[in-house]
C-alpha cells in the first residue's frame, strides 16, 4: 500500500462516513463520491486504494445499498470496519432564531431519531428530505429553502452554519458500523479479536434450509454477530444471507464452517476476516479451538497408519 491511502468515502463532506474514513488514520486522501457502488468502482479502477461505506447501524439496521452492491460487483474485499457515534445537530444560517424555522432539511434517518425534539420545539415544522445530513447541510448553505438542517456537528463548521441544539437524537447511544474495502487480496492477519464475512444462497427453497445452513456455524461453537437476509431478485421466495462471523479464516472453527457452506451452497462469497472495531475476543464454544482440531486431525493421522 503507498504511503498516503486515497480513500474514497459516500460524501459530501461532514458525513459520517467520512469520520469512519479518518479513522484510517492521518496520512489519507479522501475523495467523496456519490455512492456505494461508486465507492467500490473507485478502489477496482484504481482511482483509489480504499473505500469506506456504511454497513450498518444499530437502530435502523443494515444499509441494503452496500450489502448488494458486496453480492453483486466481484473481486473486492473487507480490511476493516470502524464505528461511529450518531449525533444530530440542529444548524441554520448564521443569525437564524428557533421561532423563525418552518422548515427543516435532512435526511429521512435522521429525522426519524430527531423527531422528538423536533415534535417538542419546533411543532409546526415541515420535512424536506435529503439524500444524506451533509448533502442538507451543504444545500442550506447554497441557498436552499429551508431554514435550518440537521447534521454531523461537523458539517456546521465546514459550511458556515450556526449549531442551535446539540445532540437532539433520541437514541444517545446509536452508532454506526462501516468497512473498510478493497481488492480481493490475503486477508489481514488475525489478532484474535476478528469478524469473518461472507454471502451464502440457500441451494433451495425447502424446510430446514436455512437450518442447514446455520448449523455449519453452531456445529463448530461459532457465534453468528449479524445475519440478514436479501432478495436475490430473479424470482420470489430467493435469498441471499449476509453473515457477519466472530472469528478468522485462520480460526479451524471458521475454516470448517467455511467448507461447510461450500459444500452445502451453490455460491458463497468470501468477504474478508478483518479485526473487530470493538475488540472483543473472539471465542468459539464448545472443544472447537485450533488445538482441538490439531488433536483431533494428529489422532485421525495416526488411525491412517
Amino acid at each position: 500500500m503507498p504511503a498516503t491511502l486515497k480513500i474514497a468515502y459516500l460524501g459530501p463532506a461532514g458525513t459520517f462516513t467520512e469520520m469512519a474514513a479518518r479513522q484510517l488514520g492521518s496520512e489519507v486522501e479522501l475523495a467523496p463520491v456519490a455512492s456505494v457502488s461508486d465507492a467500490i468502482d473507485s478502489v477496482l479502477g484504481g482511482e483509489a486504494d480504499r473505500a469506506v461505506v456504511p454497513i450498518e447501524n444499530s437502530i435502523e439496521g443494515g444499509v441494503s445499498a452496500t450489502s448488494d452492491a458486496l453480492a453483486v460487483i466481484p473481486g473486492v474485499q473487507i480490511f476493516g470496519e470502524y464505528l461511529v457515534p450518531v449525533r444530530f445537530d440542529l444548524m441554520a444560517l448564521p443569525g437564524t432564531k428557533l421561532s423563525e424555522i418552518s422548515e427543516v432539511l435532512t435526511h429521512p434517518v435522521a429525522y426519524a431519531q430527531s423527531r422528538k425534539y423536533l415534535e417538542k420545539n419546533l411543532y409546526s415544522h415541515t420535512h424536506i428530505p435529503a439524500a444524506s445530513t451533509a448533502a442538507a447541510a451543504k444545500a442550506l448553505a447554497a441557498g436552499a429553502a429551508a431554514q435550518a438542517v440537521i447534521a454531523a456537528t461537523s458539517a456546521a463548521e465546514i459550511y458556515g452554519l450556526e449549531i442551535l441544539a446539540s445532540d437532539i437524537g433520541e437514541n444517545k447511544e446509536a452508532q454506526t458500523r462501516f468497512i473498510e474495502i478493497g481488492k480481493r487480496a490475503k486477508p489481514a492477519a488475525k489478532t484474535g479479536a476478528d469478524k469473518t464475512s461472507v454471502i451464502v444462497e440457500l441451494p433451495d427453497d425447502r424446510p430446514g434450509g436455512l437450518l442447514e445452513m446455520l448449523e455449519q456455524f453452531a456445529a463448530r461453537g461459532v457465534n453468528l454477530s449479524r445475519i440478514e437476509s436479501r432478495p436475490i431478485g430473479d424470482r420470489f421466495g430467493r435469498y441471499r444471507f449476509n453473515i457477519d462471523a466472530e472469528g478468522h479464516l485462520d480460526d479451524e472453527a471458521i475454516a470448517e464452517a467455511l467448507m461447510g457452506l461450500h459444500r452445502f451452497s451453490p455460491k458463497v462469497i468470501f468477504l474478508g476476516s478483518y479485526p473487530r472495531a470493538d475488540k472483543t475476543q473472539s471465542q468459539h464454544l464448545g472443544n472447537n479451538n485450533n488445538a482441538d482440531y490439531q488433536s483431533a486431525k494428529d489422532w485421525l493421522d495416526s488411525l491412517r497408519g
